[in-house]
């Protein structure tokens, strides 16, 4: 009975309900929104960093080089000798190299020349085909393949660079032989191949043997030092070639050497503040519902102080009253939830097409998180607050001079 009297009410003042209603669901829409989207970004990036110690490459810009090498989102710092880091991996500390050559692309999903260590590093698995052996041989990342219409068998021409428009290699045609299983990291946007099919594509060398990757490797031994890379992924075997590697690397080779771990909290760091901001005045937006929603029944208790005493003087009590009025504000704080988790998904879906069209980086959960439960007790609070602070004057209703009156 409350709840349909509540409900009357709000539907009677259309446009003062609409606007508590929406503001409260901007206020809520915002803060779910950043926290969904710090959450995932923040899960995405710590998840294609862990084990990556250290990467080496051109130098340049540290972040530049982290997010280019093992994000795929930016372009390369430059090219290094093969050799070089090749030197540094000798080196008693670190336990193992992974090359990677990076430069063209397939409608925009990167082609990268690796070598098997990648795959296991990312544990990846294959879903169909094999694994690469021959010379122009690729493995689709599971989102490449479905994005890029690709399966096992085809074969398509690669553009030169990081830009889907750039000149094609058209004399040479890579042949999809795997297509790996969704691995919910960078590997699943990537076109990934031997770094002998990319040094050859750029060579304009066309080689169709099958024999295995151990005899690539064994080739490109031979010239190292015409042989270039993009940069390479260094693990340690303990925390001193942390310590005391980066440093060296930096003031003693021509290469560069970034600390993924520490370029991705400086970056969040520089996120952070502006989150923050937007958190902020979320927040304040929230405040501005409540205090509507404060006006709005302060405004109706003023207009119905007629009808509430009758109702008084007919048997209901002043608790009873004072329980509808809430009920009124929990009612619209509940309303803007829901209306603001709904947007924040619209929101949520529409920054992962562009994501995914821009980067190749989606985001997949959509689900309720922890924090969005504390949102909808802090919405409950506001709307309660908000309602309770105008209701107390039922209280103060004289009801005989307040009949008399009118």
């Amino acid at each position: 009975m409350l709840f349909k009297i509540s409900w009357k009410n709000i539907l009677d003042k259309k446009l003062n309900s609409f606007l508590c209603i929406l503001l409260m669901t901007l206020g809520i829409a915002m803060i779910s929104l950043l926290m969904l989207l710090g959450k995932q970004l923040q899960d995405k990036f710590a998840k294609n960093i862990s084990g990556i110690d250290l990467v080496v490459g051109a130098k340049g810009s540290p972040l530049q080089l982290i997010l280019s090498s093992v994000y795929q989102i930016d372009n390369p710092t430059g090219n290094v000798y093969l050799d070089d880091v090749a030197a540094i991996a000798q080196n008693p500390l670190v336990k193992e190299m992974i090359p990677l050559s990076m430069g063209d692309n397939y409608q925009g999903f990167r082609i990268v020349g690796t070598n098997k260590k990648y795959f296991e590093h990312f544990k990846t698995k294959i879903a169909t085909g094999k694994m690469f052996k021959g010379n122009l041989e690729v493995v689709l990342g599971a989102s490449t393949a479905k994005n890029a219409n690709l399966k096992v068998g085809d074969t398509f021409a690669s553009s030169h660079g990081l830009d889907s428009e750039g000149e094609k290699h058209a004399e040479n045609s890579y042949k999809v032989v795997g297509i790996l299983e969704y691995n919910n990291s960078v590997v699943d946007n990537l076109i990934l191949t031997s770094l002998n099919s990319v040094w050859n594509i750029h060579e304009h060398k066309e080689e169709h043997h099958e024999e295995g990757e151990e005899h690539h490797e064994e080739e490109a031994a031979d010239s190292l030092v015409k042989r270039e890379i993009t940069s390479a992924i260094i693990k340690f075997r303990s925390p001193m070639g942390m310590m005391t590697m980066p440093r060296n690397i930096n003031q003693n080779s021509k290469l560069q050497a970034a600390v993924p771990a520490i370029e991705v909290n400086r970056l969040f760091e520089l996120l952070g503040i502006g989150i923050e901001g937007l958190q902020f005045l979320a927040a304040v937006i929230m405040l501005i519902s409540g205090i509507s929603v404060f006006v709005s029944l302060y405004n109706s208790l003023k207009e119905r102080k007629y009808e509430m005493a009758l109702m008084l003087s007919m048997g209901a009590s002043r608790t009873r009253l004072f329980l509808m009025l809430l009920l009124e504000g929990i009612i619209l704080s509940v309303l803007g939830f829901i209306a603001g988790i709904m947007l924040s998904r619209i929101g949520i879906y529409l920054i992962s097409n562009a994501l995914n069209r821009k980067f190749h980086f989606d985001i997949t959960q959509f689900g309720l998180q922890t924090g969005e439960i504390y949102l909808f007790v802090g919405a409950l609070v506001v709307g309660i607050l908000a309602a309770a602070l105008p209701s107390i004057g039922i209280y103060r209703i004289n009801i005989s001079k307040t009949l008399a009156t009118e």
